[in-house]
């Protein structure tokens, strides 16, 4: 294993670390608890507040989603591993400013489990706390099935809707509304070349050979639907592309937002090879781009790959996803 490290145990308390010291005008932790990490700005009273969290090991999500007109504060767990509950409960306690509290996170069983007990010691106190999870990734259910699905890129699209709609002091059942209506319409695909390594185990999470892919794999090595010998670019994107519109209904004169995600390894240039082969696709079926987001948004430390994601969007989710916003990792100006 060659990672750049000190010792593999102390791998997301020092990532932690390190972004906190470089961003202390945008994050802060709590009680210098590096799984609890919140917007370092003053709360806006009266404004619903949103939490998120998950394991280490994807930046820019989750903790790169913890600003404004995003989310207020995020539990970090160790790599691919679930925060804890009482980690939890402390963000929605830290974050909540009078308007209750949106739980927003990935489909996955662990953070479901840790997530509803601290909406449970929330209420006990009073804090009134929602949910809305991302379960975006078509390939880990089938259609018919969507609550069953893992949440991964796509989740940029409901923290980017949901804060604004937050930043617009919207109440909490509003908030959780378009939440859930922006996971509703999107949805995702990838697909992977290379395992990655997780720091403790010092060993690759699952292998495949110099000249496979496989198609549909989850962010943290779970099985895809489909490996196969490497192909062009421009076919493996037709074959998510096409999967994602078989999906959900794309009618011609659609309007959706574009996401092309890298998992971690995968060069840029790469990443706008695959963009151009997406555009292509839209735009032969009528489908209008109205945003589109390419670079790294939801990683897999360093494994090779990429995943398109679609969000149909209406004039409601045009107006949110418009709003500016700013974390240190991800900032739109208009």
């Amino acid at each position: 294993m060659k990672k750049l490290i000190n010792k593999a145990e102390d791998f997301a308390r020092e990532t932690i670390e390190g972004i906190v010291l470089a961003h202390p005008e945008s994050l802060k932790m709590l009680n210098e608890n590096h799984h609890c990490v919140v917007r370092a700005d003053e709360k806006k009273q009266g404004k619903v507040a949103i939490a998120t969290g998950g394991g280490s090991g994807h930046l820019p999500l989750f903790l790169g989603y913890v600003g404004k007109g995003l989310a207020d504060g995020v539990s970090v767990g160790n790599v691919f591993a679930s925060p804890s509950a009482e980690v939890m409960h402390d963000i929605d306690k830290a974050i909540h400013a009078g308007a209750g509290v949106l739980h927003l996170y990935g489909n996955y069983g662990g953070d479901i489990m840790n997530f509803g007990m601290a909406a449970d010691l929330a209420e006990m106190e009073d804090i009134e706390v929602t949910e809305v999870l991302g379960c975006d990734d078509v390939a880990s259910a089938p259609k018919g099935k969507e609550s069953k699905r893992r949440g991964v890129a796509g989740l940029l699209f409901a923290y980017k809707i949901a804060g604004a709609a937050a930043e617009d002091m919207l109440s909490l059942a509003e908030v959780t509304r378009v939440a859930q209506k922006t996971v509703d319409n999107t949805r995702t695909m990838g697909v992977a070349l290379t395992p990655c390594i997780v720091p403790e185990a010092g060993k690759a999470t699952f292998s495949i050979g110099e000249d496979e892919m496989e198609i549909g794999m989850g962010i943290h090595g779970e099985p895809g639907i489909n490996r196969t010998k490497l192909k062009p670019i421009d076919e493996v994107v037709a074959e998510i592309t096409n999967k994602i519109l078989s999906d959900l209904s794309f009618e011609d004169g659609s309007e959706v937002s574009v996401l092309v995600n890298g998992l971690g390894g995968t060069p840029k240039e790469e990443l706008y090879i695959a963009y151009r082969q997406v555009y292509k696709i839209l735009q032969g079926k009528g489908i209008k781009i109205y945003r589109k987001y390419i670079g790294e948004y939801a990683t897999s430390l360093e494994m090779a790959g990429m995943s398109v994601s679609l969000l149909r969007l209406d004039d409601e989710l045009k107006k949110y996803i418009d709003r500016p916003c700013y974390s240190p990792f991800f900032e739109q100006s208009r």
